[in-house]
């Protein structure tokens, strides 16, 4: 009989590979927490949040070590801003908050961290397993 299971990234043995981490990103909480001129063009603003997640993709965060699964989750008019090699962009359909406690709701069973500064999402999230750490920790 076929052995149907996934060996990706174990060495060819029988045992599926476990997920990455999903690091998820409230991309409007995470941008607003700075009081740089974020809103004079927010979806520039995003799309430089998107570009710093990048290297956090590979090299991890601390007490979430990489490589992560990175989702950037924005809403409004961040809509726009496309996915780039190692972050994944989803435009949340109508709240930013609700598609992540979706997301994070979808991700059972594999580690999950969001950031935000968020008391209610971080609340949410935390009903599913998620852990949370605030927006210092993809600032730079």
């Amino acid at each position: 009989m076929a052995d149907d299971t996934d060996d990706r990234g174990t060495g060819g043995g029988t045992h599926p590979a476990a997920p990455l981490p999903l690091l998820i990103v409230d991309g409007a909480n995470v941008v607003g927490s700075v009081p740089d001129g974020w809103w004079r063009d927010r979806r520039a603003a995003a799309e430089r949040l998107r570009d710093r997640l990048v290297t956090y993709a590979n090299s991890g965060l601390p007490g979430c070590p990489g490589p992560l699964d990175v989702v950037l989750v924005v809403e409004g008019a961040a809509r726009g801003v496309e996915s780039v090699p190692g972050v994944r962009l989803e435009a949340a359909p109508g709240s930013g908050d609700d598609h992540i406690v979706e997301l994070a709701q979808k991700a059972a069973g594999r580690p999950v961290l969001v950031v935000t500064a968020d008391r209610e999402l971080r609340r949410r999230v935390q009903e599913f397993g998620a852990e949370v750490t605030g927006p210092r920790a993809v600032r730079g």
